[in-house]
């Protein structure tokens, strides 16, 4: 394989994170020196920014246009990112006889305000779930959460590959029949209010969206 390459990555109209996580994967690879990253807004650069000088990379980005930024992150000798530090394998070891994180989703946006916005961030949520060096022990969907693993969602694919993780994503059976998504359950199984309270019961720690 050839070393020291670089890389480039189209994040063009993507959202947060994926900008950085992208950048992140690729940067873990031992026979990648350099990156070139074209985004689209300010925001992503900014992150893109704050991501490298925390592994003292060098940046510099160039407009290329109105909506068209290239950023070139060097690792200028520096040692390749481990996605999972020493610090976080020991957290895991330590957790291990724990039953992991649970995330509780009851709702198909993040957030109060626009709509469209909430939208655009619960999907960046469930993307970055993927990217965590240890995965959700279950992903839970709740009353409009439940949008989120049916048919139509923008979130299927990447359900899917916490689900290939080894992560149990489980949807209220109460709240699919409500919003008659019962047969348009893409990812998952259906679960009650029992297995919901059994599995937050046992969970290490609970993130409520």
């Amino acid at each position: 394989m050839e070393t020291n390459q670089v890389i480039i990555i189209d994040v063009l109209g993507k959202p947060c994170p994926i900008p950085v996580i992208e950048s992140k994967k690729a940067l873990a690879r031992d026979d990648v020196q350099s990156l070139l990253v074209k985004v689209d807004n300010i925001v992503a650069v900014q992150n893109l920014e704050k991501m490298a000088n925390g592994y003292g990379y060098s940046f510099s980005y160039t407009q290329k246009d109105k909506n068209i930024f290239e950023i070139t992150i060097n690792k200028d000798g520096k040692a390749s990112i481990q996605i999972q530090s020493t610090m976080e394998s020991q957290s895991v070891a330590n957790n291990s006889h724990s039953q992991g994180l649970v995330v509780l989703i009851s709702r198909d946006t993040m957030g109060k305000g626009a709509e469209e916005l909430g939208k655009i961030l619960i999907k960046g949520f469930i993307y970055s779930l993927t990217a965590l060096p240890e995965p959700p022990k279950s992903v839970i969907f709740l009353n409009s959460g439940t949008y989120l693993s049916s048919a139509g969602s923008n979130t299927i694919e990447d359900l899917k590959n916490l689900e290939q993780k080894g992560t149990e994503i489980l949807s209220c059976g109460t709240c699919l029949n409500y919003y008659d998504l019962k047969d348009k359950l893409e990812v998952g199984t259906i679960t009650d209010m029992y297995g919901i309270s059994e599995r937050m019961a046992n969970a290490s720690k609970i993130i409520n969206i």
